[in-house]
C-alpha cells in the first residue's frame, strides 16, 4: 500500500491559472453586477410606475387633511382593480396645466353636484363633509351663486379641502377617468 503526502499532492498537482481565466472570471462578475444593477433598475421604475409611488404634497389645496411638503404613498394598481369612488383622495393630472394635483373625489359618473350658497349637493342632498375646517364655503368659480354641474361617463368631480384656495373642478370641470392616476395613502 502506497501512502501519499496530501501536501506534496496538492503542490504536485496544483497548476498556474491561466491569464484567461481570469480574466473571464472577471468579466463573468462583471457581468453579473451589471445584471443585478440592471434588474435592480427595472424592478424600481415598474414597481414606482405600476404598484407603488412616493409622493409629495405641494401647496395648501388639501388642507387641513394634507400639509404642504407632506409625503405619501399613491397607490398606482388599485384603479386597475376598482373604480376611483367618493371621498378617494387622489392624484391626478391636472388638466387646467397637465401637473400633478391632489383632490378629493366628490362626485362620480352619473352624479349630479349642485353648489348653492357656499353649500354642496350630492344628487339632491346636502353633502355632510367632516374633513373640511367648520365652517367651510364651497363658492362656484362663476358669476353666478349657482352651479349645476352633471357627471358623465367616466368622469369625476373633485374639489380640494380648502375651499378657498383650491383649483379643482370648480375651475376646469369635471376630470375624465384616464386623468386620475390612483389614491394616496398616508
Amino acid at each position: 500500500m502506497q501512502t501519499t503526502n496530501p501536501q506534496t499532492t496538492l503542490a504536485e498537482t496544483s497548476l498556474p491559472i491561466p491569464k484567461k481565466k481570469v480574466s473571464l472570471s472577471i468579466l463573468r462578475r462583471a457581468f453579473q453586477f451589471l445584471s443585478f444593477v440592471l434588474l435592480a433598475v427595472a424592478s424600481y421604475f415598474a414597481i414606482s410606475h405600476f404598484l407603488l409611488q412616493n409622493v409629495k404634497v405641494v401647496g395648501r389645496s388639501m388642507k387641513p387633511t394634507l400639509y404642504d411638503s407632506e409625503h405619501c404613498l399613491l397607490n398606482r394598481w388599485i384603479y386597475r382593480v376598482r373604480a376611483p369612488q367618493r371621498c378617494d383622495i387622489v392624484v391626478l393630472r391636472d388638466p387646467s396645466d397637465n401637473g400633478f394635483s391632489v383632490k378629493r373625489i366628490i362626485a362620480t359618473p352619473g352624479d349630479s353636484i349642485y353648489l348653492k350658497d357656499g353649500s354642496v349637493y350630492l344628487n339632491g342632498r346636502k353633502m355632510t363633509e367632516p374633513y373640511l375646517e367648520a365652517h367651510t364655503p364651497t363658492f362656484s368659480n362663476s358669476k353666478y351663486n349657482d352651479q349645476l354641474i352633471l357627471c358623465g361617463k367616466d368622469q369625476y368631480y373633485v374639489l380640494g379641502d380648502n375651499r378657498l384656495n383650491s383649483i379643482d373642478s370648480r375651475v376646469y370641470g369635471p376630470v375624465p377617468r384616464q386623468n386620475i392616476l390612483g389614491p394616496l395613502i398616508r
